[in-house]
């Protein structure tokens, strides 16, 4: 099946042409047709399948068969972080910039009155953050009552952040009448109530099991001690030859510290997480793009958005609490039909998170010992148990080292005043 099989215009096929794409990924062979038949779609998709464009693509298609004059917001995709945004504002540009219609991209971390006097030009198409959105909403510095479209993109990930209860305010805005995409990786219950409550009579598509993970991702575990984690990462990135390295860290103090650290050892790394401004991430994210910054250490929240097609290397310096945030995770390489590997870095006491990411894939990540770097505990076996606190055993009750021993104990003796209980309100 090629692009001019799916009832494309010639001004979207020229413009998909000129991004070098001539076969359509099995995403877009299903969503494509359906979407323009006008029906409302429940697609389960991992992250690099071409989702953007199965939804961007017919939705483009759509206006253009029912142009108007008269502008107003006729489609709407909610995404949760202002990169995902970003891309998907991006991606509806490329691909209709042979045509008319005007694309707004509404997050925060930026000036809302710059969005506002964007908004009050007239535009076709909006991809916002469910925040900003509900900014918007409550200014009335956006109209939602015409309608005709909304996609709900990485759905899944818009619960793990909390975005369900604002999602709901925003339908309120919405009309009634409309056609409803929801694309999303996996879907727990939560995601499934809310198609079940959203969708009418949806065409279900899945293009690859919802656990699944790209098929050309090479998975590697490397075993090694917690407190060598960092020395091997910086062996692997210069003896390896690693270029263009996304690592993922589970905090943003570790983002930093660990960032900060390969800094040290003359590797040119930058740190990606939300407590960075908008203008640092878009910074941080360009220069990575552009081979200037070696190895991009990111949090889960951050890096969801993250699109860029070449990216060889992924690493996970820490396993997510999350089995889930794995899948999301490596995907972010072996993009587009291309091949990447995923590695992690995982200690002792990572054994149960490693053990719930296998259930979930139901096979065995390959392990690889480094040499040099062999752990001194197998992962396999638990990590040991903290040591009993003996402190205090065989002494008189409140004392402390010295009690018993003719020193004072601090419950006795005319000194001791007692404190006042804290209040546990």
């Amino acid at each position: 099946m090629s692009f001019n099989t799916l009832g494309l215009s010639p001004e979207l096929k020229q413009a998909i042409e000129s991004k070098g794409y001539t076969d359509p990924s099995e995403i877009q062979q299903q969503a494509i047709p359906s979407i323009l038949q006008g029906n409302d779609i429940m697609a389960g998709a991992q992250t690099g399948t071409g989702k953007t464009a199965a939804f961007a693509l017919p939705i483009l298609q759509r206006l253009q068969n029912d142009e108007s004059k008269r502008r107003r917001v006729r489609t709407l995709v909610l995404v949760p972080t202002r990169e995902l945004a970003s891309q998907v504002g991006d991606s509806f540009r490329s691909y209709g910039k042979n045509l008319r219609f005007r694309t707004s991209t509404l997050y925060g971390g930026v000036s809302i009155k710059t969005q506002i006097d964007k908004l009050k030009k007239g535009v076709d198409i909006v991809v916002a953050t469910p925040g900003r959105l509900l900014d918007h909403l409550d200014k009335r510095t956006l109209d939602l009552s015409e309608l005709e479209v909304l996609v709900l993109d990485e759905a899944d990930r818009m619960l793990d952040m909390g975005f369900i209860r604002d999602i709901k305010k925003i339908f309120k805005y919405l009309p009634k009448k409309k056609q409803n995409l929801l694309f999303s990786a996996t879907f727990p219950k939560e995601i499934q109530a809310l198609a079940d409550s959203l969708l009418n009579s949806p065409k279900r598509i899945q293009v690859a099991s919802s656990n699944s993970t790209a098929d050309k991702v090479v998975q590697v575990i490397y075993p090694v001690d917690k407190s060598r984690k960092r020395e091997l990462l910086t062996y692997c990135i210069k003896e390896e030859g690693w270029f263009q390295v996304l690592v993922f860290s589970r905090t943003k103090h570790g983002a930093n510290k660990l960032a900060s650290q390969l800094s040290k050892e003359g590797i040119n790394a930058d740190a990606f997480h939300g407590n960075k401004s908008q203008s640092q991430r878009t910074r941080a994210l360009k220069d990575f793009k552009d081979s200037k910054t070696q190895v991009l250490v990111a949090t889960d929240i951050a890096a969801r958005g993250i699109d860029i097609n070449l990216l060889p290397q992924v690493v996970n310096f820490d396993l997510p609490y999350v089995p889930e945030d794995y899948i999301h995770r490596i995907g972010r390489t072996a993009r587009a039909g291309q091949e990447g590997k995923a590695v992690s870095l995982v200690s002792a006491d990572e054994h149960k998170l490693l053990s719930d990411i296998e259930r979930l894939l139901k096979k065995e990540i390959p392990r690889e010992i480094i040499q040099g770097f062999e752990p001194t505990q197998n992962l396999r076996s638990e990590p040991p148990k903290p040591k009993p606190n003996n402190r205090g055993k065989g002494r008189p009750q409140g004392g402390f080292r010295g009690a018993g021993k003719g020193k004072p104990s601090r419950s006795k003796g005319p000194w001791h005043k007692k404190r006042p209980k804290k209040n546990s309100n």
